[in-house]
């Protein structure tokens, strides 16, 4: 196999918008950056990216105008919420390579944990892909909202990424994918829903290492910085105004096992962990 440069091929990546095509070059290329068969030119500065990969495959419009996810127990239901997930894991993958991507001064440990996790979220599209095509959809028939991708572009520094967008936002949804299951659990007879079910729990259990791989990288980058760790809440509260204390309850168990602590929770939430 011939050696792949690192960051030329995590810039192609970026730009590719066809999940087909970008699945298939970044198994190539993690095949050979497992082998060792990379090389490194940081010589260029990375690129801040004007529009998200799938721009060319999927319809953006604004966040409060995506089709509300109801009727669980109706394909169409179904559909609309598989498609959100897909949504959240094919941005997904691009946050993870755009770390490798632009954090490139942070050493081979950090390289290997965001390409683990880009492996994960590959691995949860392509599930989630599967079930919507057993429905007869695909992912890109409805559309999306870039929230993800523009939250990358204003974290541009390790200390905000980190803060921003494992520890806010992937750990948000280890607060959200209990409520869908709940709301799940009432259909749960019917075979497709269980098959969403057991899928939500392959990715609620992975994405708290996901979040705890943020906790880690956030204290390193705080370290750096000479900043303690109570920055988090000037970090997000700078990017999402009054986002704490949460309107939900949130869940303590997976959010300790991901790195946060008692005093974090108590000022995340008015729920006693």
């Amino acid at each position: 196999m011939a050696f792949m440069e690192l960051y030329s091929t995590l810039e192609t990546l970026l730009t590719t918008s066809a999940p087909r095509e970008k699945i298939d070059l970044f198994r190539e290329f993690y095949d050979a950056y497992r082998c060792g068969d990379v090389t490194r030119d940081s010589a260029a500065e990375p690129t801040v990216f004007s529009y998200p990969s799938y721009l060319e495959h999927c319809t953006i419009i604004d966040p409060k105008e995506v089709p509300r996810r109801t009727k669980l127990n109706t394909p169409h239901g179904q559909i609309l919420l598989l498609h959100a997930i897909a949504h959240i894991e094919y941005s997904a993958i691009d946050l993870a390579l755009d770390a490798v991507y632009r954090f490139r001064d942070c050493g081979e440990k950090f390289e290997m944990d965001w390409l683990v996790v880009a492996d994960d979220e590959v691995r949860h599209f392509e599930m989630i892909e599967s079930l919507l095509k057993e429905l007869g959809s695909y992912y890109g028939e409805y559309p999306v909202h870039d929230a993800l991708f523009e939250a990358s572009m204003r974290t541009l520094d390790l200390h905000e990424r980190m803060a921003v967008v494992p520890r806010y936002l992937e750990a948000n949804g280890l607060d959200a994918t209990p409520l869908i299951l709940r709301k799940l659990q009432p259909h749960a007879s019917d075979s497709m829903i269980q098959k969403i079910i057991a899928a939500l729990h392959v990715i609620l259990d992975e994405e708290i290492d996901h979040v705890r791989k943020g906790d880690v990288w956030f204290e390193y980058a705080c370290q750096c910085e000479g900043k303690g760790t109570s920055s988090y809440f000037e970090i997000i509260e700078k990017h999402y105004p009054n986002s704490f204390p949460r309107k939900i309850d949130i869940n303590c168990a997976a959010r300790i096992k991901a790195g946060f602590d008692k005093d974090e929770l108590a000022r995340i939430s008015l729920t006693e962990c």
